[in-house]
């Protein structure tokens, strides 16, 4: 398996690090040796650790402490990690620093700041799991609770002043609502840290708040409930949806992403009425051919490996069996995938690192024993 050519060894979504938390999770099974996972790590480690401002859980310090701890599962003196975690913390901090500086300023939030892939949300996904004690994490949960609140020009606090990709301008910024890069990201680390015993002033009301935004925005088609992609700032004063119908379901940016973060909500509130309605989104969106008729890619962020593993997490907190029912249907779209000849590479986010994971959880279904799907903020 190789990983794209120009893609950083240290990086999660495309680079050796990232392909790496396939190797690990086999050889927590026995399916091959930890020599073979030492050369990986080695190779995701030969050029100076970035602990600069463009780490993140997907890139630099934080995906290298990452991929260590996950392979400590179980053998906690498998790898020295209080260096590479001490230069985490340290960024957290600086991190916290500059966002909790422009909210003071007024200015709209990016990307960068809070999403899971760069920002203080996947570094707080990293800390909880593994750090929890760290004495930053309560900081950033409040800063994220803080987040949710509405800003003092009106706008929801997430609002990012850019738009959600260079091909798709939203003048005047826009509200995401993708648990990559949006608000159901938050909600799920807030959701997931209250589950854990781990909660700051405030925390249950901007859980609730979340919530309550997301069921302004829900869309109740012949299918089941959806959510857009994103708002508008003529959406939002308009309060109509342009987005026509549910587009393809994905853990990036769809329902399954969505109803997931829900669902742990509800787990966090002890609101099963919510946590029902998030299941049966789930269970509805993977129920319709339309639908599933858009999954073509193999991986994680925009794929079936993605969707099976939100599924997956799910069903495992399901008050009812919908959506345990529809993971046969799932399986067979990954196996698909999976016998292909085209695996596109052999990164985890886009690649065959991530649909090999996925075939992984199916063919044992267990819990992954290394953890790795935290850095999809579904467990």
């Amino acid at each position: 398996m190789s990983t794209p050519p120009n893609a950083p060894a240290q990086s999660l979504a495309r680079g050796v690090a990232g392909a790496a938390l396939l190797h690990i999770e086999r050889a927590h099974t026995g399916a091959q040796s930890w020599r073979g996972v030492h050369t990986w790590i080695q190779a995701a480690t030969r050029d100076d650790i970035s602990a600069g401002d463009d780490a993140g859980l997907y890139f630099g310090a934080p995906a290298i402490s990452f991929i260590l701890h996950a392979a400590q599962v179980g053998h906690a003196h498998r790898y020295d990690t209080a260096a590479i975690d001490g230069s985490v913390i340290r960024l957290a901090e600086r991190r916290l620093t500059h966002a909790t500086a422009r909210i003071d300023r007024g200015e709209a939030a990016t990307f960068a700041e809070y999403d899971v892939f760069y920002g203080l949300t996947g570094i707080a996904a990293l800390l909880l799991r593994y750090i929890p004690d760290a004495d930053v994490l309560p900081s950033i949960l409040s800063h994220l609770v803080r987040l949710t609140q509405t800003a003092d020009d009106g706008l929801p606090g997430w609002w990012v002043c850019h738009g959600p990709a260079p091909a798709s301008p939203t003048p005047g910024g826009h509200a995401n609502f993708g648990m990559a890069h949006g608000i159901t990201g938050v909600l799920a680390l807030l959701s997931m840290a209250s589950r854990d015993g781990i909660a700051v002033d405030g925390q249950a009301d901007a859980i609730q708040r979340v919530c309550d935004w997301l069921d302004q925005w829900r869309q109740d088609g012949e299918t089941g409930p959806w959510w857009p992609q994103w708002i508008t700032r003529s959406e939002l004063e308009t309060g109509r949806v342009l987005q026509k119908e549910p587009l393809r379901p994905s853990w990036c940016y769809s329902t399954p992403g969505i109803a997931r973060a829900l669902q742990l909500a509800g787990i966090a509130l002890h609101d099963t009425a919510r946590q029902h309605m998030a299941e049966h989104a789930m269970a509805a969106c993977l129920a319709d051919p339309t639908q599933l008729g858009h999954l073509t890619e193999p991986g994680l962020c925009h794929g079936v490996a993605g969707v099976y593993q939100t599924a997956w997490r799910a069903s495992r907190d399901a008050l009812g069996p919908g959506i345990t029912a529809r993971l046969p249907t799932l399986a067979i779209l990954l196996n698909k995938h999976d016998v292909a000849e085209r695996y596109y590479d052999g990164s985890l986010l886009d690649g065959s690192a991530g649909l090999a994971l996925a075939v992984h959880t199916s063919a044992y279904d267990t819990p992954p024993h290394s953890g790795w799907d935290t850095c999809l903020l579904i467990t």
